[in-house]
């Protein structure tokens, strides 16, 4: 089969291997799309990578091709989302259901060979079926979904109060309409450009704020009637959108951390003590997964999508690009600010 193999840093190819066989609780599956995540750049652009050869890609649909002796959660013909994480299910975190957190994982499309490829192979558990009105597109869209989703896992959500979401990004846009249908007052979107306010919009988020505007905070506020709001969900992984949240939040919030940051971060007294003074709780999220594994979060996913509650928008995607030209994606990164959104890579084009 044909697939995008990683040699060495800048090095991706278009090349072929040996086609997979699935064993024993294996799914074969045959792969359409596969979503280019943040995490893929720096392990091809960068020094990332665990090893070489290698084939990436984890946000990944398809259809089941073959399943290997005792498969029973899904046979061939299934349309299916990829579940990339493998925990190990023995670990005390993975008894706890804590699979986010397990130490002795494996990893499809990094620690093992993934879908940047016309097909892979994973565990049965790891295949997410979903409906014929759900789209492939979508399907490769699982993983961010279930992301966002777990953020909102992470703190003891109620329905009926006020959310902010700082980020307007595609996992910022799936946190505000989780937030949404699960019955959120308002939700208010913040970020830096008017498009992904609008976005924000059309998606159904109540307001949006853009933080580079003269006294956008005291207008952010208002909406809220000067309280703060009960959750804020960072989905930046920016220094000052870190700081933001704790200046929105209300007394006894929740604070979420879902994006993950690349800088370091240091707070000022003043900044620290809102925490101390408001008394509010503030919590990481990593990954997408509970138990029963995957966990509620990707089957949700599948059943929001097809009712069409979870929206999907089509400026999510940047650029489809067919397998063969995997090497020319990558490439775009190294311009910054050159990808606006996902680049989907076509494994059938």
């Amino acid at each position: 089969m044909k697939a995008g193999v990683v040699h060495a840093r800048e090095d991706i190819r278009y090349e072929d291997i040996e086609k997979p066989i699935p064993g024993k609780g294996q799914v074969l599956i045959k792969v359409k799309y596969t979503g280019i995540c943040g995490s893929d750049v720096p392990r091809v652009n960068g020094d990332a990578c665990h090893y070489f050869p290698n084939v990436l890609g984890h946000e990944f649909s398809g259809v089941v091709e073959e399943t290997g002796e005792g498969v029973t959660l899904v046979k061939p013909g299934d349309r299916v989302s990829g579940v990339p994480l493998v925990p190990c299910m023995e670990c005390e975190d993975c008894q706890k259901g804590n699979y986010s957190l397990c130490r002795h994982y494996s990893f499809i499309g990094s620690r093992e060979f993934g879908s940047f490829a016309e097909y892979v192979v994973v565990p049965e558990r790891n295949a997410v079926p979903f409906a014929e009105e759900v789209s492939f597109e979508q399907g490769a869209f699982f993983e961010p979904a279930t992301v966002a989703l777990h953020g909102l896992k992470r703190v003891p959500y109620e329905g009926g109060k006020t959310v902010a979401v700082l980020g307007g990004g595609t996992i910022g846009m799936f946190v505000m309409q989780w937030a949404r249908i699960f019955g959120a007052a308002k939700t208010v979107v913040f970020d830096i450009a008017d498009e992904r306010l609008e976005l924000g919009k059309r998606l159904g988020a109540t307001a949006g704020v853009n933080t580079l505007e003269e006294g956008f905070m005291d207008r952010a506020l208002e909406l809220t009637e000067g309280r703060g709001f009960d959750y804020v969900f960072e989905t930046a992984g920016n220094t000052v959108t870190m700081k933001m949240a704790f200046e929105l939040a209300a007394n006894k919030a929740h604070v979420c951390f879902v994006g993950t940051p690349t800088k370091e971060l240091s707070f000022t007294v003043k900044e620290w003590e809102n925490m101390n003074r408001k008394e509010f709780t503030l919590t990481g999220s990593w990954m997408s997964y509970s138990a029963p594994f995957p966990g509620e979060e990707w089957k949700l996913t599948a059943y929001y999508f097809q009712t069409g509650e979870l929206k999907f928008d089509s400026s999510f995607i940047f650029k489809k690009m067919p397998l063969s030209k995997i090497a020319d994606a990558f490439a775009m990164y190294q311009t910054p600010g050159a990808v606006k959104g996902k680049i989907l890579i076509d494994s059938e084009a």
